[in-house]
């Protein structure tokens, strides 16, 4: 699975998989001490969830680190205007 991630708006970003947007990653709080959450907009079942989704909900420190967890996804432009 290759996720990307298409920024909306300074700290907010739709997850896209296999063209379709199906998460959500955004920032909250000040860019030195932020926590990003990336959220499923879909209620799957858990034995449906995509990898690596374990939860609905996963929060991260960084960009980064939230990137490494989705392996390492890439910052595209994936509706040709964003």
């Amino acid at each position: 699975m290759a996720y990307t991630l298409s920024r909306l708006a300074p700290g907010n970003y739709d997850v896209v998989l296999d063209g379709a947007v199906i998460a959500s990653l955004v920032r909250s709080g000040k860019s030195n001490d932020a926590m990003w959450t990336v959220e499923l907009l879909i209620d799957f079942p858990p034995e449906e969830r995509p990898a690596p989704f374990t939860e609905t909900e996963h929060t991260f420190g960084s960009l980064d680190e939230a990137q490494r967890w989705l392996w390492r996804t890439e910052i595209g432009d994936v509706g040709g205007n964003r």
